[in-house]
């Protein structure tokens, strides 16, 4: 026998190990939304299940056989929760884009509700394994818990988790099931939903108080409310709760501190004490995990330390430093290399037939030498890039280079609207700096024409369209490309704050008292929007240690 809770939570544990059943995990590519502009405008960030993924992959504590593919809720299953007149409406685009906060023009639609139907399909798929599995499962994107039946909420057009309670019903099940909405925000969504099945509880733990919710068992905590009382009102919240065959455990990444759109203050430790508690109290019953919301840069730590706790009952912490889309890239960047055992697969028809001197024939312009467009091309698909620009309704993109004074020029155009724009524009060389050989970037300009500029989305500075919000992949694929080319780095010169803070997590500045002050000024606008934090920089309204900036 094993006396202690502890000891029986192992033993489970390791039962399930021994059966092959370790933590099945919902995700598809499709899941980053296919919206340029969350991270700064919501302080969403789109690649928070890629993020949590590829590390959990890296650390081995994933494995690719824990991987399910979601598939698209149908309709018939989204409309036994949401009316007609709604589900119809997404389908126009303009609730889509109230919704996300988007100008209609730039909300691809099909692709938007590829995501969500997508994320639909992974919370019903995994309440079905964990009915017939038990133990837990994570869907790497869920939990929109505001969207009701007759009404889209914020950043929530569907609800998954009454989508999913309904689903199951449908197929027979009757049992108890409980909801644990550990968000910053409250349920209202699935309140509205489900207020009518008498056989489900739902729990509450937020930070917003949005009035009486018929049928939920609501603590609402008082702003700035941090680790030490929200794990008291967690623990009397879980003591609270029915017994269930099935429990929904919604462990929202916005009640961190600092975090955009929540108003608590937990640490990265306290929320994943909180998940360890929830984790322990439901022992290994049938239980599916999903992200809610998190409008703040570490939400992907969250949501990995939801399944670390999930698949080895631990506490770790990710170190500052960890950047899972950079050990990524350099996968996909050894993949390349070995393509052929030598160089990349970079060289074309056109190369060798260039090579031969006919008349007409002319050697096609290679980017700093290497590079030739049709490889750009086929390195940016591997890199799933094109991918996600196609998501942003762009279609038919080739790679155009030519040399000018200052460089070698790249740029990437894509058709949409009856027309072909430009995407991607660079200025690339090679320099010299104190004896060693770098990659210069001379400029580098990131265009998303299909979008606009609006009161909540203004231009940055040296913008005249919107961005595609690829800085990260930019910043790491030039990083790649100058390992490639054997230079030392990658240096630049930002022309405003918010372009070095969005190479923040790959570049530094090369005088370190510059970098201080730029870390000062990181720390001084952390409560800052970005797009706020930028233009106070840009028109010297930031004063640090008596120094405008």
């Amino acid at each position: 026998m094993l006396d202690s809770d502890l000891g029986r939570r192992w033993y489970n544990r390791a039962r399930r190990r021994v059966r092959g059943q370790s933590l099945p995990v919902w995700y598809a590519a499709e899941y980053r939304p296919p919206l340029a502009a969350t991270a700064h405008t919501s302080g969403f960030e789109p690649r928070r299940a890629d993020l949590a993924l590829w590390y959990l992959l890296a650390t081995g504590l994933l494995d690719t056989r824990d991987l399910h593919s979601p598939p698209l809720a149908s309709w018939q299953e989204l409309s036994r929760v949401h009316s007609e007149r709604l589900l119809d409406s997404l389908t126009h685009g303009n609730t889509l884009a109230r919704v996300f906060a988007v100008e209609q023009r730039e909300m691809p639609v099909d692709a938007m509700l590829d995501t969500l139907r997508l994320a639909c399909g992974g919370t019903i798929s995994a309440a079905r394994h964990v009915l017939e599995h038990g133990g837990p499962a994570l869907n790497l994107l869920g939990g929109f818990h505001h969207a009701g039946p007759l009404k889209a909420g914020a950043m929530c057009a569907l609800n998954d988790v009454a989508v999913a309670v309904m689903a199951v019903r449908s197929e027979g099940f009757e049992g108890q099931v409980n909801v644990i909405d550990l968000d910053a925000h409250p349920p209202d969504g699935i309140a509205r939903c489900l207020h009518t099945d008498d056989k489900v509880w739902i729990g509450s733990l937020s930070g917003a108080d949005w009035g009486e919710m018929i049928g939920v068992d609501e603590t609402v905590l008082p702003e700035g409310t941090e680790d030490e009382a929200y794990l008291a009102a967690l623990d009397g919240l879980l003591s609270r709760r029915p017994d269930a065959e099935l429990t929904f455990v919604l462990a929202g990444g916005d009640v961190l501190r600092n975090d955009h759109l929540g108003a608590l203050s937990l640490s990265i430790e306290g929320v994943a004490k909180r998940d360890a508690m929830v984790a322990e109290a439901l022992d290994d019953s049938p239980a599916v995990w999903l992200p809610a919301g998190g409008y703040s840069d570490p939400s992907w730590r969250v949501l990995a330390g939801t399944a670390t706790i999930l698949t080895i009952d631990e506490i770790r912490t990710i170190p500052a430093t960890t950047d899972p889309l950079a050990s990524k890239f350099a996968r996909v960047a050894q993949q390349l290399e070995n393509l052929d055992g030598d160089d990349d697969v970079l060289i074309t028809e056109e190369d060798l037939l260039g090579g031969l001197g006919l008349p007409g024939m002319d050697t096609p312009p290679r980017l700093l030498g290497f590079y030739t467009a049709s490889g750009i091309e086929l390195a940016l698909s591997r890199y799933k890039v094109l991918d996600h620009i196609s998501r942003l309704g762009y279609s038919d993109m080739t790679v155009h280079l030519h040399s000018d004074p200052a460089g070698d020029v790249f740029r990437l155009h894509g058709w949409a609207d009856g027309k072909e724009h430009t995407l991607v524009e660079s200025s690339l060389s090679k320099e010299e700096v104190d004896g060693e050989m770098i990659l210069y970037v001379n400029w580098l300009t990131l265009r998303h024409p299909r979008a606009s500029f609006s009161a909540a989305r203004p231009a940055l500075p040296g913008q005249d369209v919107p961005g595609l919000g690829m800085a990260r992949e930019t910043t790491v694929l030039l990083a790649r490309m100058a390992e490639r080319l054997g230079l030392v780095g990658v240096a630049f010169r930002p022309a405003s704050f918010h372009v070095a803070y969005s190479a923040r997590y790959q570049c530094s500045f090369a005088d370190a008292g510059r970098q201080g002050r730029f870390r000062a000024l990181r720390t001084l606008l952390k409560d800052t929007r970005l797009i706020d934090a930028t233009r106070l920089v840009d028109q010297g309204k930031v004063s640090l240690d008596g120094e405008v900036y």
